[in-house]
């Protein structure tokens, strides 16, 4: 099992960057898949990035490719998603998600989740 923790999120203006971190506890992350999902205010949760074990393979969602990028240290138990030229609709709560099983854009394939960092992108 692992617990999931993000940090990172506040307000930027349009056009800046911001880094989310997920820390995670336990003594196996590498044998976890992660991903971030995020969920802007009267909208359901979707799916933002994801990483694979050895963080050799990754997925965006076609609006954050080439703006946000996804990594992890598996040394450090941490993941990460740099996000840049970020712009009001990525304002949302972003959430850490983890599992054992293969990469995902499904939520309900993810069974760890951290509890959420707020993102708010002014214009």
């Amino acid at each position: 099992q692992v617990q999931l923790v993000e940090s990172g999120g506040g307000l930027v203006q349009g056009g800046d960057s911001l880094r989310l971190s997920c820390a995670a506890s336990g003594r196996t992350f590498s044998s976890y898949v992660m991903a971030w999902f995020r969920q802007a205010p009267g909208k359901e949760r979707e799916f933002v990035a994801a990483i694979n074990r050895s963080g050799g393979s990754t997925y965006y969602a076609d609006s954050v490719k080439g703006r946000h990028t996804i990594s992890r240290d598996n040394a450090k138990n941490m993941v990460y998603l740099q996000m840049n030229s970020l712009k009001p609709e990525d304002t949302a709560v972003y959430y850490c998600a983890g599992d054992l099983y293969g990469t995902s854009v499904y939520e309900s394939r993810y069974h760890y989740w951290g509890q959420g960092t707020q993102v708010t992108v002014s214009s």
